[in-house]
């Protein structure tokens, strides 16, 4: 994983819903969107923004079923991630 990669998960990972979003993704191993906006006091829009920002980061990933998008925590950058901080 090189410097541009993890500057834009380390970005993606700036904002305290989105660390929420990855702390439930990752209890839960996979949500749809849907439920996720249940959980959180926002609006789906705002939620949609939040998993956008996440999926590019790579953090997280997403399959569309029918209307509706699961997602959920790529365990392997997560692993890569956790790596770069144990080394620092």
């Amino acid at each position: 994983m090189d410097t541009i990669d993890l500057a834009k998960i380390f970005k993606a990972l700036g904002h305290p819903t989105r660390i929420k979003i990855v702390e439930h993704l990752i209890r839960i191993n996979t949500c749809v969107c849907g439920e996720i906006v249940n959980i959180f006091p926002y609006s789906q829009s705002t939620i949609s923004q939040h998993l956008k920002l996440l999926k590019a980061s790579g953090i997280v990933c997403g399959d569309v079923e029918g209307p509706k998008t699961r997602f959920c925590v790529d365990k392997q950058v997560l692993n890569q991630i956790k790596n770069y901080v144990d080394r620092l």
